[in-house]
């Protein structure tokens, strides 16, 4: 399955569950896209973000949704191979040997770890900088992350907003056409619809995304970190993969011991 597949599956699955039982009921998809409804539930979401978190955090928003959508793979197992082939010729000719392959590391934290062994730093020194950073990490993530769990909270209010509006207005014309005031009804409780629809297939599955992202990111600097403390004690290289292999899933150690 290709990076990003599964979740766009999901999407596509949410609409056509949600739109198509709308249709299969005799609905009508004109019905549904009221321009008014919908300015009031993404025009008021998004300027709650940006009243709460900033203009600058709303436009990075929808790098946030690329990411979600299509997130970066990390090889976890494929890191401990790598640690244990280096540890074994570190073993051999000596840490400085292992210097020319610092860039087949492709995660920025994997490749400053090491430069830092091959400086010289001692294991306390590397330990601290790298638990400064996954906690620097985390806190940026989180922040993210609350931006979407707050417009899951927003967009079903703001839909709220919208459909006491159209209540408001539909009374305000009490006797008119009895047909046109229940159409009026109905239009006003698209703004409801809109709200919730977003709220749980936009907005709170993002959030949800991109706390798995952290944390199969979080997974891999906590094997590189324990991958480069071995390798600053000289363990044996059977030891150093057992080691970072505790860190996985049950099936991935199969794999990775095998």
């Amino acid at each position: 399955m290709k990076r990003g597949s599964g979740s766009i599956y999901g999407f596509i699955l949410g609409l056509f569950s949600i739109f198509g039982a709308f249709l299969f009921e005799g609905g009508s998809m004109q019905a549904l896209f009221l321009g008014p409804a919908m300015l009031i539930v993404f025009g008021g979401t998004f300027s709650a973000v940006i009243i709460g978190f900033g203009i600058e955090k709303f436009l990075m928003m929808f790098s946030l949704i690329r990411k979600a959508y299509f997130p970066e793979q990390y090889d976890v197992p494929w890191l401990i191979e790598l640690f244990s082939e280096l540890a074994i010729r570190g073993r051999q000719n000596g840490l400085l040997s292992i210097e020319k392959d610092i860039d087949r590391f492709e995660h920025y934290f994997t490749r400053k770890l090491m430069r830092l062994l091959l400086d010289g730093s001692d294991a306390d020194s590397l330990e601290s900088i790298a638990r400064f950073e996954m906690k620097a990490m985390q806190e940026r993530h989180m922040s993210n992350i609350t931006i979407f769990s707050k417009m899951g909270g927003y967009a079903p209010t703001m839909g709220i907003l919208g459909t006491v509006l159209g209540l408001i207005m539909t009374l305000a014309n009490a006797g008119s056409d009895p047909a046109m005031l229940i159409h009026n009804i109905a239009s006003a409780f698209i703004a409801t619809l809109w709200g919730v629809f977003t709220a749980n297939i936009f907005w709170l599955p993002i959030g949800d995304k991109l706390k798995q992202c952290h944390i199969e990111e979080k997974r891999l600097m906590e094997v590189s970190l324990e991958g480069v403390l071995a390798l600053h004690s000289g363990e044996v290289p059977s030891l150093i993969k057992a080691r970072m292999a505790s860190l996985l899933s049950q099936n991935e150690q199969n794999l990775v011991l095998a």
